[in-house]
């Protein structure tokens, strides 16, 4: 059991971080819930946690401000003095066309989505090094690597979280901290209720997956577990796609 070891999610009160919250409180880790505005799903999941006999810290901060980062951070180190775990899984964005896209839709998806990564990285670190080292995993999605409608800003971000992730990878290696992310085909999650056109891409991604079906929470939150496990301490600085196949097709 790792009872004693503690797992910072953000963006944990709902959707697939909520998912790898609850599989990290089944392998004993004390989890950290980040939220932003849900304070109610997040003391909801805080309970679901707790039920599982471990121990549950809920912080609300905003990771798009660095200020809010720190604030997150001193109260882990206040409360367990320790981290061992991050999973990087806030996101946001604004889904518009290119040409319609702010200066403040910029700063907002980058934010939040961007650079999140590289100043709670920086926190996690300080922490990591205490216990020698720990383990971080980002979440991306395709639109890193392909163009999807309305999806510039977002696919722009993710894609500096991939980058970000193999810099990470390689200046935080002497730490014994291993860095790495999942992206992840069409998820019907909540957050797919702000595309425009989110029945065409869910009837799209049921139909062309060759898997057979879409991948969904379970999958990706496995693909996260894999990477924060023992077996896969020699991945560094990688982005697995967990998809079914989809993003082999033209």
């Amino acid at each position: 059991m790792n009872s004693h070891k503690v797992a910072l999610v953000t963006g944990s009160s709902r959707g697939i971080g909520k998912h790898i919250a609850h599989k990290l409180a089944d392998k004993g880790y004390n989890i950290v819930i980040n939220y932003a505005r849900s304070k109610k799903a997040a003391e909801e999941t805080a309970e679901e946690l707790r039920a599982k006999g471990v121990e549950v810290l809920v912080v609300k901060a905003n990771v798009g401000k660095v200020e809010k980062i720190k604030e997150l951070f001193a109260e882990i180190d206040q409360h367990f003095g320790r981290l061992d775990v991050f999973v990087n899984n806030a996101a946001s964005g604004v889904l518009k066309p290119l040409m319609e896209l702010e200066e403040n839709h910029w700063d907002w998806t980058m934010g939040i989505n961007s650079k999140a990564l590289l100043f709670c990285g920086q926190e996690a670190a300080k922490l990591m090094e205490k216990e020698d080292g720990g383990s971080i995993v980002s979440l991306s999605s395709l639109g890193a690597q392909r163009v999807l409608d309305n999806y510039t800003a977002v696919g722009v971000s993710k894609a500096a979280v991939e980058s970000l992730t193999r810099y990470l990878a390689v200046e935080l290696a002497p730490k014994n901290i291993v860095v790495n992310a999942v992206s992840g085909g069409v998820v019907d999650t909540d957050a797919l209720n702000h595309f425009p056109n989110q029945e065409e891409m869910l009837e799209d991604a049921k139909k062309r997956t060759p898997a057979g079906r879409m991948v969904d929470k379970e999958d990706l939150a496995n693909g996260v577990m894999f990477l924060l496990s023992p077996e896969a301490s020699m991945i560094r600085g990688q982005t697995i796609i967990i998809d079914g196949g989809i993003s082999l097709l033209t």
